[in-house]
């Protein structure tokens, strides 16, 4: 007892401590388990998709992005040790994990809920427009008009005439968002139209006739997808002809047939999935059967012929757009009996899938080349066929990013 007592005398802090310790309240082991539960709901969430991705059915092909996913990659020495199978098994992962669509379309909305315009490259626009955002200035179309200009050099005489289909978001700007970034069609054509007068090159510039259709209420441009329309097609159509010198096909003489749920490119890449789908109109001259109308495509080692320009076959697949001309090829051929012109030669993108139709109105022969896959010199396939014209026909946003132009030849 004396020398408890005696302890306590020469340690004061002894006591306070004690008592510290008798009154501290014990452990609350309960609310140390629940601080757990995040970590092992956040671990057991990691494991279940883990697992769902391994047992999860690897898809082919996306309907709602409209491509082909990307497969397991080959496992070999070269692959590993150059980095390629990293590379291409994040994007198999990126590809195949679980319930992606919902992911993208969640992305996409919870973007945009936060203030932010859009998503992926697409603004979410007023009545159901989904439009791309601007191509970056910094851009290849002076490189491209230039590689125009030195092509019309080596077709001598032959007119060439060039036509830029504007930006869905510089003809319905209306349509934007409030806050966006701005398109820069005029300073595109100004420069364009600049560049090709001194190379004697003719240029149709549609942005004055297309906002007047605009502000009549026609849809020059699909909501869902970065093409005009089968009318904004004939509105371009109309101008070439008043520059080719020659009378633009009546819009009464074609049949219109139109097909339901069109979703197009925009609306794939964006992940705006509760859009509203659009409509695709085919305007077929009922006059033009397989007794005048001969289509030849080529496509390397295949080889399709048909006796009509419309393909309806692709009405029923998740892109619509390949109804015109059967989509992408290096060369197609369209020739018309019932037409009293001659040879017409495009070099285009897809837009031009729509407008070629209506030439073959005019023209007994109607030309087109693809410089993405047409590997040959189109120089030499003038010499070949002589045609009356050359058009160049492409949008401004795929002048602006083409790489492939340059090698006109």
């Amino acid at each position: 007892m004396e020398k408890q007592t005696e302890n306590m005398i020469n340690n004061p802090m002894d006591t306070s401590e004690r008592f510290y310790k008798a009154t501290e309240p014990m452990p609350n082991t309960k609310s140390g388990k629940l601080r757990l539960v995040p970590a092992v709901l956040f671990v057991v969430f990691i494991f279940a998709m883990a697992i769902w991705f391994i047992f999860n059915p690897k898809a082919d092909y996306s309907s709602s992005e409209k491509r082909i996913l990307q497969k397991f990659p080959e496992v070999s020495v070269e692959n590993v040790l150059s980095g390629k199978f990293s590379e291409d098994f994040e994007s198999f992962f990126a590809d195949q994990f679980p319930a992606r669509n919902m992911w993208v379309g969640f992305n996409a909305y919870y973007t945009l809920g936060t203030g932010v315009n859009g998503a992926n490259g697409v603004y979410k626009c007023d009545d159901d427009y989904l439009i791309n955002v601007p191509v970056s200035k910094e851009n290849n179309i002076t490189k491209n008009v230039s590689a125009i200009a030195d092509f019309k050099e080596k077709i001598g005489d032959t007119p060439l005439t060039v036509l830029f289909a504007p930006s869905t978001g510089y003809v319905a700007d209306d349509k934007l968002p409030s806050i966006h970034n701005s398109y820069n069609d005029d300073e595109y054509f100004d420069n364009t139209a600049d560049t090709l007068a001194k190379s004697g090159i003719a240029f149709v510039d549609l942005r004055d006739s297309f906002k007047q259709a605009y502000s009549d209420g026609t849809q020059l441009y699909y909501k869902t997808d970065h093409h005009w329309t089968t009318a904004g097609a004939y509105t371009a159509y109309t101008q070439l002809c008043g520059q080719l010198g020659t009378k633009a096909a009546d819009k009464n003489i074609f049949d219109v047939k139109t097909f339901d749920n069109f979703y197009g490119t925009t609306y794939s890449t964006s992940g705006f999935w509760l859009t509203p789908p659009d409509k695709i109109e085919v305007w077929d001259n009922p006059d033009n059967t397989e007794k005048n109308i001969k289509v030849k495509i080529t496509d390397g080692e295949t080889k399709i012929e048909s006796g009509s320009m419309y393909f309806y076959d692709h009405i029923s697949e998740d892109d619509k757009y390949p109804v015109f001309l059967d989509g992408n090829h290096p060369y197609t051929e369209v020739t018309n009996t019932n037409a009293q012109g001659g040879t017409i030669l495009l070099i285009k993108d897809s837009f031009s899938h729509s407008l070629a139709p209506f030439l073959a109105e005019n023209y007994s022969k109607v030309i087109m080349v693809d410089m993405r896959y047409y590997k040959q010199s189109v120089s030499q396939l003038v010499k070949d066929e002589k045609p009356e014209q050359v058009v160049v026909l492409y949008g401004i946003d795929n002048i602006a990013t083409d790489t492939d132009i340059v090698w006109l030849q």
